[in-house]
């Protein structure tokens, strides 16, 4: 989602005339999207941007700027360790720093004192809206991005969250529930198509609560599937994926869209956060093991050949060993075959810093990593299976070497291999010949033939 909102910001900068430039040491103008979730994601953007206000203090032009959640959370008090910043710009307000960046440069040419730095981090009602531009192919003189032909995109549809999780700040940080106009995510959608997108994620804090306020159940389909329907009909869109869901939105009628949507891609990021219920009621999720695996067992009786990611905490306050052993059975029991796994970060205002029995560090680094082997085995039994069978790629463009192309799986799974350019965008089999913990290497097999 900070990626999203980044390309947005990005997309209406060249808009105004903006240049992107490849290499931060040559820009006039730095802006840094910043995350919340972790203290030590906050703590890596403050030491980012300390060492870029050297650099403005030799050249005082140069313009610093730090927008989202990190400035939504700690809005100007962020000044007491970074007072040369220029702008401090919450999430709910990206589409106003062309504006902000225009006003400042206008002062700094008419040789203006600029003043204050420019704090703005208050709500907006229809903020939500604003997170539709995507970047164009690079306008004349831009170096970086936007030089490829863009075979997936990111749909922001929902921003927000009303669930409220003890460990969470997200709420703080994004504000309450809010979803995009139906119709206009469709037009979005389509206006991709239309550029050649073949691949859609949608995004939202808690994607499958998407128009629940807004719009009515039809026939027992909730307005997340509707608009998944809307999203399969649209010609040109291969494949549909979606971050970050809640296992209370997996109703009948999410699972069985996996059986009768060809495009909706059989890869599922399902957060469990911990696998003991007295956890899981201390952390205010509102769903037990027992119903996790459920939800799990009817995505597979649909799609047996599901993938599946979650999201875990490990070392909540009060996790005892035999919480833990009920995490690390339900994880073995899923078979993932990716997580994000997290020791868990105290972050001031949210209920769970306050409680009682914090979790040792030594014991956090412990159960982490007994997690990460655990997790390593899986995927590795996953991609080795893989071995010798033929797998649908879309082709996305040159890996990193720049030697070679990348793809990936309707299962996500990352390959690399040997292509020619005129294949970027299409669905093409490809054969798996070798495999490591996260990516495939193959060979194309076209016309009949292996090439």
């Amino acid at each position: 989602m900070n990626e999203r909102d980044s390309e947005a910001v990005a997309a209406m900068l060249r808009a105004r005339g903006y240049r992107i430039v490849a290499d931060e040491d040559a820009c006039d103008i730095l802006l840094l999207n910043t995350c919340s979730v972790r203290d030590a994601a906050e703590q890596k953007a403050i030491g980012k941007a300390g060492y870029l206000q050297q650099r403005k203090r030799k050249q005082p032009d140069f313009v610093l700027g730090i927008l989202g959640c990190m400035a939504q959370n700690r809005g100007a008090s962020l000044l007491e360790q970074l007072p040369d910043v220029d702008l401090i710009i919450g999430t709910q307000k990206f589409h106003q720093v062309p504006g902000y960046l225009d006003n400042l440069r206008a002062a700094r040419e008419a040789g203006l004192p600029v003043g204050a730095t420019i704090v703005d981090i208050a709500e907006e009602a229809g903020s939500q809206n604003t997170i539709k531009d995507h970047l164009p192919a690079a306008a004349e003189g831009d170096e970086a991005g936007g030089t490829e032909r863009q075979v997936t995109a990111f749909v922001s549809i929902q921003q927000g969250c009303n669930m409220d999780c003890a460990f969470c700040i997200v709420p703080k940080t994004r504000g309450d529930e809010r979803s995009r106009p139906m119709d206009d995510i469709v037009a979005e959608c389509r206006a991709l198509a239309e550029r050649g997108v073949r691949e859609i994620t949608l995004l939202g804090q808690i994607v499958t609560s998407y128009g629940r306020r807004d719009y009515t159940h039809t026939g027992g389909v909730s307005p997340f599937v509707q608009l998944l329907e809307r999203v399969h009909a649209i010609d040109g869109i291969e494949r549909i994926r979606f971050t970050s869901p809640h296992p209370r939105g997996f109703k009948e009628d999410l699972v069985a869209a996996y059986g009768r949507l060809p495009k909706l891609c059989g890869y599922v990021h399902l957060p469990m956060q911990s696998g003991s219920n007295r956890i899981l009621r201390a952390m205010n999720r509102p769903y037990t093991r027992e119903r996790y695996q459920e939800i799990v067992d009817a995505l597979r009786a649909v799609q047996p050949e599901m993938y599946f990611s979650t999201d875990v905490i490990v070392g909540f306050p009060g996790e005892t060993e035999e919480d833990f052993e009920q995490t690390r059975a339900l994880f073995a029991a899923c078979n993932y075959d990716m997580a994000y796994i997290f020791k868990y970060s105290i972050r001031t205002g949210t209920p769970a810093a306050e409680l009682p029995d914090q979790v040792s560090d030594e014991v956090k680094e412990h159960r982490n990593q007994v997690l990460l082997d655990l997790l390593q085995k899986n995927s590795l039994r996953r991609t080795a299976g893989m071995i010798g069978t033929v797998e649908d790629v879309l082709v996305e463009g040159r890996d990193k070497s720049g030697a070679r192309f990348t793809g990936r799986t309707r299962g996500n799974r990352v390959c690399v291999f040997e292509a020619d350019p005129r294949l970027v965008g299409q669905i093409v089999p490809l054969k798996i010949e070798r495999a490591t913990v996260s990516t495939l290497y193959g060979q194309l097999v076209l016309a009949g033939v292996e090439r």
